[in-house]
């Protein structure tokens, strides 16, 4: 799963911080403070030091806290990750939102405003893009209409968080709560911190579903260049899933009750699940290595998450690991947790541990004292662009002029005057064409995709072309009362009946238990299509293209105990063609699923599983591509002597991105170069480079094919397979010795994609000193895109790290205490702060530390106790 990253429609991109599409941008928001002078004076004192510890939280010692019903602890061990106690289910999410407001209030009232669109509030004009956007799309407006949709219990639930929050925040005000206000307040002195509200807390579900929302970069970005392609070039840009080669999470669908037709599923002892049947040739050169070993992508946001049956562990009990790929930000989105109920009954029923995120109440990956489960990124199809066409305040449909659906909204901005936006939405949803270059472009260039790739409009009414987005989050959902049931499920029953109400975002589910059993659930709200496909744009005009509603949930795919012992999931295709339904044509490609599948056949074949072996996995860093630059470089020379040496690094390399690797440095410059050589430089119609995993399948391809027509660039000079890799080499070469010097031996792929660790808000400010004051790194790493350890970064825009598994764990059944886990900031969202990036070590070694579950070794491992009392 993952994090919308936060940038404003209007940031300016250094080399620092790489270009980032719509979807990263709405999320990150840069801040400029124009009274700079002010600035640096202000950080000239010794009040700055002040300023920053007196937001610090309290861990120790006794609080009286109105609001409170019965006594509440809160134990916190030496990284600052809380375990909080309490007699009432109302009184531990009341301490879990006091406790996210002692650690991350700026990170929960900065995220609250992205999801309202009113940063212009906040920060002034600058962002009124963003704030256009995403009051266009209604974020805010959904979330009120599903607070008010929740069950009783469920809604006090978001309330009693939203009082614990407000408790806090009752006792602390402006710098009081975060450093950030006082830097705030030398741009927007007048602005208050508002009451938290359930609103709020369900508002960020839908911000998260916008950073999953799968395909609308794929769907937009082959609209935009579709006119310059033919439909066999755009077949061959965008190829189908490699059946054939990578594998699918569920291969054969399980048969398992209805859910809640049973009480437990299978809770009688072992589970029937068979040990694998593994069988693996030995190879020896790097051209047979090359159709054998498969690297992963990791290109964006994505994830890992995989489940072992104990068949082929060392305990006999399941193992689940997860590592969620989002984009880097300061702090981590993830806030660890332990909540308990003192006693656990029907009316205090979580004995739960695990991520959550600052705002909202509730563990969303994790285990309980009997389930464990994890999360990936689903990657079906659930947002489709429509072309309308529009006369005035009305829109075509079906022949006839129907009336758009027109509100005023005032946007409130920082030191200026307010204003007034007009929102115009069809029946699939509102218009976002004029809002975004891309989807203006589209509207001004409209071609449809009608079931195949593309058709120019050429049957449409008479008007004004525009694009409207519908998007399963567009609708209310019950996916804030998911969040609960997956925390108090016992068995796999409980946990299908909380992913049937997991509509958005659409994640795959992984599920292991104490018994012994594993499985896996399609959760989500997956379109059903009429006559398109929505892999382009669609003719709004014609009802034929209307979604018809959505797939039964016992119809969507599902696993349990399956005989091969383990499931994997890696944003890749989920069941093979022969599905009845449609979900999307735009899965990742599959190389990490295959890796972590090849991983771990190989490694039960030599012995039992272990957490161990599970962490291994997730620190892979092997890189097909890179191996397969390998095998097609064998036999070139390039009579360039600096660059053939170069290329002899690759014939010793062992093809894993390590951080000391110079092989692996080469490797990826000569990627960048030879994608850029094919498909961009001197092209009239570049090709965009956004989605690796994709580039792979294309470029592996045309290796296979010398008399491709893409070898040919005649801007370069260039008119055969070989002259294209001979140049690229090159080109790579030189990259390569202008970025790190000439001397290969002192390459090395960990600086070059070094990750920085930038504040969401302040750290792109464009002032140097609040820059320091709140960014961390830049911190070699290894990895990167198309490896397991999926550190991604984006193709011409250098190699710095922009997403990266934003988490670790792995859970052992056997024994939670047994389990690990890491996130790679840490728990506390103040700067200077012990915990502001503790973590981060561990996590650039692909480190875990261990995780306390049970009372014992809680107490144990914690450090500082807080006791909330209720006031008097």
């Amino acid at each position: 799963m993952s994090k919308p990253s936060t940038a404003p429609a209007d940031s300016v991109d250094t080399a620092e911080t790489p270009r980032r599409s719509l979807g990263r941008r709405i999320g990150i928001t840069l801040f400029s403070v124009a009274a700079g002078v002010v600035v640096i004076a202000l950080i000239a004192t010794g009040f700055v030091a002040y300023t920053i510890q007196r937001s610090f939280p309290q861990v120790d010692g006794a609080v009286a806290v109105g609001g409170l019903g019965e006594e509440v602890t809160v134990q916190r061990d030496a990284l600052g990750i809380p375990t909080i106690t309490a007699g009432t289910a109302d009184d531990l999410f009341f301490a879990q939102g006091y406790v996210h407001a002692q650690d991350r209030f700026w990170e929960m009232d900065f995220r609250r405003h992205v999801t309202s669109g009113r940063l212009s509030e906040l920060f002034g004009e600058s962002q009124l893009p963003t704030d256009r956007f995403l009051r266009t799309l209604g974020w805010r407006e959904i979330a009120e209409r599903e607070v008010a949709a929740l069950d009783d219990t469920t809604r006090a639930y978001y309330e009693s968080y939203a009082d614990g929050v407000n408790a806090y925040l009752a006792e602390h005000q402006g710098a009081d709560v975060s450093f950030e206000y006082a830097v705030l307040g030398l741009q927007n002195d007048g602005y208050e911190i508002e009451p938290w509200t359930p609103a709020d807390s369900v508002a960020w579900l839908k911000a998260m579903a916008w950073d999953l929302r799968s395909n609308i970069e794929e769907e937009t970005e082959r609209a935009v260049i579709a006119p310059h392609f033919t439909a066999d070039q755009m077949r061959e840009l965008y190829p189908a899933y490699p059946f054939d080669r990578n594998p699918v999470i569920v291969p054969s669908i399980s048969s398992v009750p209805a859910v809640g037709t049973v009480a437990d599923v299978a809770k009688d002892g072992e589970a029937d699940a068979a040990t694998a049947s593994i069988e693996w040739s030995e190879v020896d050169g790097v051209v047979e290595a090359v159709s054998e070993l498969v690297g992963g992508v990791g290109e964006g946001i994505g994830s890992n998450s995989w489940v072992v049956s104990g068949h082929l562990t060392d305990s006999g009990k399941p193992l689940l690991a997860n590592d969620p790929h989002l984009g880097a930000s300061l702090p981590s989105v993830w806030h660890q947790v332990n909540l308990k109920c003192r006693v656990v009954s029907e009316d205090c029923a979580f004995d739960v541990a695990g991520f959550g995120f600052s705002g909202v109440p509730g563990v969303i990956i994790g285990h309980n004292a009997r389930i464990a489960w994890g999360f990936t990124n689903l990657t079906t199809d659930v947002t489709d662009l429509y072309l309308e066409k529009v006369e005035g305040d009305s829109y075509w449909r079906d022949g006839e002029l129907v009336p758009l659906d027109v509100r005023t909204e005032t946007l409130k901005v920082a030191g200026g005057a307010d204003e007034e936006l007009v929102i115009r939405s069809t029946g699939h949803g509102p218009i976002i064409s004029g809002l975004t270059d891309d989807y203006t472009a589209i509207a001004d260039a409209p071609y449809t995709g009608t079931g195949g790739f593309v058709e120019q409009s050429a049957d449409a009414p008479t008007g004004q072309y525009a694009v409207s987005l519908q998007w399963t989050a567009l609708s209310p959902a019950s996916t804030p009362s998911a969040i609960f049931a997956l925390n108090r499920a016992q068995d796999f029953d409980d946990f299908r009946g909380a992913a049937q109400l997991f509509a958005v975002p659409a994640q795959n589910l992984i599920y292991a238990d104490v018994d012994g059993n594993i499985g896996y659930q399609t959760p989500g709200s997956l379109p059903l299509r009429g006559a398109g496909d929505g892999s382009m744009p669609q003719p709004g005009w014609d009802s034929a293209y209307d979604w018809q509603g959505y797939i039964p949930f016992e119809d969507l795919p599902v696993s349990y105990n399956p005989d091969e012992g383990y499931i994997v999931t890696a944003n890749n295709a989920i069941v093979a063609e022969d599905y009845p339904y449609f979900l999307t044509r735009d899965w990742d490609y599959g190389w990490r699923a295959a890796r972590i599948v090849d991983l771990i056949q190989r490694k039960s074949a030599n012995g039992s599983l272990t957490a161990d072996d599970m962490r291994d996995i997730q620190a892979d860093n092997g890189f097909f591509l890179g191996m397969r630059l390998s095998g097609a470089y064998l036999e070139i020379e390039t009579g360039d002597e600096g660059t053939d040496a170069a290329l002899d690094l690759l014939r010793t390399w062992d093809a894993q991105n390590d951080a000391d690797s110079p092989a692996a440095a080469y490797a990826n410059v000569l990627w960048s170069e030879l994608a850029d050589n094919l498909f961009v430089e001197g092209r009239e119609h570049p090709v965009p480079l956004s989605d690796q995993a994709r580039l792979f399948l294309v470029v592996d391809s045309l290796l296979r094919d010398p008399s491709s027509e893409w070898w040919t660039n005649e801007s370069l000079g260039v008119t055969s397979q070989e002259e294209m890799l001979t140049r690229s080499a090159i080109d790579a070469r030189a990259r390569l010795a202008e970025l790190q010097g000439e001397n290969s031996a002192k390459w090395n792929w960990g600086s070059l994609h070094a990750l920085p660790l930038i504040s969401d808000t302040f750290g792109a400010s464009g002032i140097a000193p609040i820059e320091w004051l709140f960014n961390r790194g830049p911190f070699p790493v290894g990895g990167g895109s198309s490896v397991v350890n999926a550190t991604g970064w984006t193709m011409d825009e250098g190699f710095a790290t922009v997403t990266v598994p934003s988490m670790r764990m792995v859970v052992d059944l056997a024994d939670f205490d047994d389990s690990r886990w890491n996130h790679f900031t840490g728990t506390s969202g103040h700067t200077f702060h012990p915990n502001y990036i503790d973590q981060t070590a561990t996590w650039q070694r692909a480190e875990m530390t261990p995780w306390a579950f049970s009372r014992d070794a809680v107490a144990r491992s914690t450090s500082n106790t807080l006791t909330l009392v209720p006031a008097p």
